[in-house]
This record gives structure tokens, sequence and C-alpha cells, in this order.
């Protein structure tokens, strides 16, 4: 399935560009460039994902109006993505206004102002993707391993804080020194602890915590993710539908995933054409012998020959 785009196609026609889906609302899409943009007001519900708002954000400054961001509808999901692109735009000279306005009927109201202005530029050293690591590190967690990822940050412009307490409530040891961060796995008779958390501001990482949780003592409830049955498919009722036909004990919720102990058999696991889904076979792979990952080259999309990196390190 292809990831829907309406939100943020009806965005860029609202500030003035000229768009042509053919009617379907995903990619691909063909933009009529005509050397500007008005900008101006746009009004968007962003609930189904933060990159419509960091989208416009980025492009906002060279608009000839700017543009004033508005958010009505449910709670926008991965607010950290959205903060991290307002501190890379405030280093490259562009500044973001933020309000947060009184909710209406139950709908949060969000507002982000962008006036027109140049954008400097700005050298830029790349720290290591998070949601990348986040396989590897996942592996280390349920084999009992160790991880090491390289040249990552004291401080992050990821939603790294989250993501490293999530993995430390799951019982994993979690340091970092000068050389990077180290991740070290409970041990077989300490065990994985089962988690409640929230995930809303890093939903992204659901299909890996699941991953992660299918091997705890102890129930896990992965909460405040119902948008990610939005994503390149629905990814709860993928993983349920997955995990289910491996043997796991896995039951959606109204905004998330409840994941019982169970002892989980080979068999295939369907991507759905999805990277997450990918990622999420692969380490669940590590502890359950004969899992056939069907399609695991999807994974190219945010990570090119990842099974051969996989293949590298988990030994």
């Amino acid at each position: 399935r292809r990831r829907p785009m309406a939100t943020l196609i009806e965005a860029m026609r609202d500030v003035g560009m000229e768009v042509d889906d053919a009617g379907t609302a995903t990619l691909p899409f063909l933009i009529h460039g005509r050397g500007a943009i008005p900008g101006g007001e746009v009004i968007v519900d962003a609930s189904r994902s933060s990159q419509f708002v960091s989208a416009l954000l980025l492009s906002a400054a060279r608009f000839d109006a700017g543009a004033t961001i508005r958010h009505v509808g449910p709670a926008v999901p991965s607010t950290p993505h959205i903060d991290m692109t307002v501190r890379m735009l405030s280093s490259h000279g562009v500044q973001v206004r933020q309000t947060a306005d009184a909710p209406v009927v139950g709908h949060s109201r969000f507002t982000w102002h962008v006036d027109p202005q140049e954008i400097r530029a700005h050298d830029w050293t790349i720290e290591p993707d998070l949601s990348n690591a986040l396989p590897f590190i996942a592996a280390a967690i349920v084999t009992s391993g160790r991880m090491h990822v390289r040249d990552w940050p004291q401080e992050s412009f990821q939603p790294a804080t989250d993501v490293l307490e999530v993995l430390r409530a799951f019982g994993a040891r979690v340091m970092q020194d000068s050389g990077g961060l180290i991740v070290e796995g409970p041990s077989e008779s300490e065990g994985i602890s089962g988690i409640d958390v929230d995930l809303s501001a890093i939903g992204e990482t659901a299909p890996t915590m699941a991953a992660i949780a299918v091997f705890a003592r102890s129930a896990s409830t992965l909460r405040g993710i119902g948008h990610i049955r939005g994503h390149e498919t629905d990814r709860l009722a993928a993983l349920e539908t997955e995990i289910t036909r491996l043997g796991g004990s896995i039951s959606q919720t109204s905004d998330g995933l409840r994941i019982e102990p169970s002892t989980l058999r080979a068999g295939t696991f369907h991507t759905y054409d999805d990277h997450r889904m990918a990622t999420s076979a692969a380490i669940i792979g590590t502890r359950v012998g004969g899992i056939d990952v069907e399609n695991i080259d999807t994974t190219a999309k945010t990570l090119p020959d990842f099974a051969n990196l996989w293949s590298a390190v988990i030994t």
C-alpha cells in the first residue's frame, strides 16, 4: 500500500502550488514550478504524521508571504520530529513561531508561523540515524548481546532520550561514552521486562518495540500509536497478523497493541512492502529459528544493503 499523501497535496495547493496527482492522492505526483510560491495560511490535520508539518516548515521561508500552518484535529504524533525541524531551521537563520491554541471539541490546535526570509548556509555533521540503528540495538537486547553505535552524540537532535528510556524499561543497560552509544541486553536469567508505554512521540519505533516485547516475561502494552494504521501499511493489523501467525499472543487496542508472553515458532513473516515490518521480522529471527522474511529488500527504502549489514553484525 502507498502512504496516503492527500493532506500534503492539499496543503501544497493551499499555498499556491500547482500539483497534479491524477486523483490518486499518493506518489507519484507532478509539481508545476512557476518560479515562486505565494504562501499564506494553510490548515492541516497532521494527526496521521508530523511529516506534513515538517515538509511545509522546511520550505515556508521561501514562500512570497511565508506561511502560517494551523493544525486542527486529533493530537499530532511524533512531535519531537517537528521540534527537530525547528531546531535545524534555526541553525540556518530561519525563525519559527509556535503557539498551542485552546482545544476545540476535543481537537488539538497548534500554529506555526514562518516569515519570508533568507535561508543561510550551514555546515552539518550528520549524526547516526536512530531509526536505522534501532533494529540492531533491539537484536542485542533480545539475544542478551551488546551493540556499540559509534559516533552517537551526547546531545541528539533526534528523540533519542525517549527511545532509550523505553529500552531501559525492557531491562537493557544503556551507556554513552566518548566513542558513542552502548546497549547491552538483559541476561537470560534476568529476562526482558514487559512494559506499558506511550509511544505517541516515537510511533515509528513501534514495530521494533513489538518485536522486543514478544520475548518479554510479562505482558506489554504499547499505547498512543493508532496513527500508524495509516503508514505504509496498517502496521497494527500487520503486526497482529504476522506475530499471531508465528504463535504469538498479540491483540489490537483502540490506540495500540497488547502483547502477552508466548512461545513463537518458525514461519513466514510477510512485510506488506513495509521496511519497518521487515526489520521487525529480522529481530524476531535472531531468537526464533526458521523465520522467512518475505521481501527483505523492502528495507532498501531507508537502509540499502540491510540484509548484508544484518548478516555481518548478527552472528
